[in-house]
């Protein structure tokens, strides 16, 4: 655990225990939400083959996760962290630029 808070420049065990429980709960939420997702645009398993299915819910449950991550976040108090690690994570798939700011 020291290492983790070492890493993410974390100073309590409470910020971390909050930042666990975040990951956690946005990975469920993320899935959940993709059901109905799915359902909206017409993907269901009953319809189409699962071999069409679950790729396309699993590709869908990414986007989902990046999105609500921030908010789960606020809601434990962790904004900050989680929105540093969504622009250093998003920079990493080449998509830095959606932060870049323009200088006056």
């Amino acid at each position: 655990m020291e290492k983790l808070k070492e890493r993410w420049g974390i100073e309590s065990n409470w910020s971390l225990l909050a930042i666990l429980i975040v990951f956690a709960i946005n990975g469920s939420f993320a899935a959940w939400v993709a059901k109905p997702v799915t359902n909206f645009i017409g993907l269901n398993p009953d319809t189409i083959s699962g071999f069409i299915y679950w790729p396309l819910r699993i590709l869908l449950i990414f986007p989902i996760y990046q999105l609500t991550l921030p908010i789960v976040g606020w809601l434990f108090g962790q904004f900050k962290f989680f929105w540093e690690f969504e622009k250093k994570f998003l920079s990493r798939l080449g998509l830095g630029f959606l932060f870049k700011t323009e200088k006056e």
